[in-house]
């Protein structure tokens, strides 16, 4: 039980932390790494608490209850994180919440995979949408500027603030891939033991300053900047806000951080190819106009899946999909010669959705040929 917990919480914090923390911990390298982990650190022990005093010792807030406790757990329960730190350590951003609760819930890998593909396409949408007006009137300001002492006060504040926030929110989607190897109501004793070793465990993601998993973040445009960062994380932390009040149904927080970062990332580079080329406009006119109702249309597909919540059948997830590849090739179409600098950053999204996708297979591959080499089975429990 500990001993997987233990594993489980290591390959998790070492992979899915750096998806809040990496913009964080990007922006502030010229900071003690005891100072960034005493503050993630605090967040941490309140989220974990408030937890476990809301939901009658379940610090998952409720989504391990269609995952039942499995109280003698045999050896292969201890391969998922292990699988997970063997991909964390080459720096493959795999999905924590299909290669760890799929094995202990095959049937929930459709409703999972779902949920977590509207992740994608949702942080997508909105990061192009936002960043195109963020980008003209303040991206391009940060990467033409330098930060002033007194700017610098101001934005770490609010930085602090954004990252604190979006930090509560990934754990409460995250608890359940770590705890779902103890009880579900978790006594003080054992609320105390977890919450130490976590924090051990953060510790040292400080100190070696995010691993692997880091280079991702920071091959993004700008995001090393203090006031890019703080908008990154304000955005994350409110899409997973949705999504927590969305279902209690388990997702992949990565597929959320890479679909942002993409969006951003396409954001980004079209904006500043079209000021740099103003004649693009004229040039491809068809496809200017093409993008600007594009727009319209998936600000209103937001706004209709932010009104249906948990009424999203699969087919709005599929439309929500499809706008978002509308998008991203309008944008290619629109700046002329820019495409290169475009490409560039579709080369860039593609190998890190290549990356995941292959940690989702890899995942889903070594959790059902175990439970059979274990089992007999596909889809038995495995004692």
């Amino acid at each position: 039980m500990w001993t997987g917990f233990i594993l489980a919480g290591y390959a998790v914090v070492g992979n899915d932390s750096i998806q809040t923390l990496g913009t964080f911990l990007s922006s502030n390298e010229d900071k003690a790494w005891y100072v960034l982990w005493a503050f993630a650190g605090t967040i941490l022990a309140i989220t974990l608490v408030m937890g476990w005093s809301s939901y009658d010792g379940d610090v998952s807030y409720g989504r391990l209850e269609g995952y039942a406790y499995v109280e003698d757990m045999g050896w292969p329960y201890l391969l998922p994180p292990l699988v997970l730190m063997l991909l964390t350590r080459t720096g493959i951003p795999v999905s924590t919440s299909f290669l760890i609760l799929t094995f202990f819930k095959p049937k929930g890998l459709v409703d999972m995979t779902m949920k977590s593909i509207l992740g994608y396409a949702l942080a997508f949408c909105v990061a192009i949408i936002v960043w195109q007006l963020v980008t003209t009137w303040l991206d391009k300001r940060f990467m033409d500027n330098e930060i002033s002492d007194r700017e610098n006060k101001l934005w770490t504040g609010l930085q602090w603030a954004s990252t604190g926030f979006l930090w509560g929110q990934w754990l409460i989607q995250d608890f359940a891939n770590i705890f779902v190897y103890l009880p579900r109501s978790l006594s003080v004793a054992e609320i105390a033991v977890s919450l130490v070793i976590l924090l051990v465990m953060l510790a040292f993601i400080f100190y070696s300053k995010g691993g692997n998993i880091q280079k991702i973040v920071k091959a993004k445009t700008n995001t090393t900047d203090i006031r890019s960062a703080t908008i990154i994380d304000f955005f994350y932390g409110i899409i997973l806000l949705f999504f927590k009040e969305f279902s209690n149904v388990p997702m992949s927080t990565t597929w959320v951080f890479l679909g942002l970062l993409a969006g951003r990332e396409i954001a980004i580079r079209y904006r500043l190819e079209l000021d740099a080329e103003p004649s693009d406009r004229d040039r491809a006119r068809v496809s200017y106009i093409m993008g600007v109702v594009m727009n319209i249309l998936i600000l209103a597909l937001i706004g209709y899946v932010v009104y249906l919540r948990d009424d999203i059948n699969n087919f709005v997830i599929v439309i929500m999909a499809l706008a978002m590849v509308a998008r991203a090739a309008l944008a290619y179409f629109e700046t002329i010669p820019g495409r290169k600098n475009l490409m560039a950053a579709f080369r860039n999204i593609f190998t890190d959705l290549g990356k995941v996708t292959f940690g989702l297979v890899v995942s889903i591959v070594l959790v059902y040929v175990m439970r059979y080499l274990t089992t007999g089975s596909f889809i038995e429990n495995i004692g």
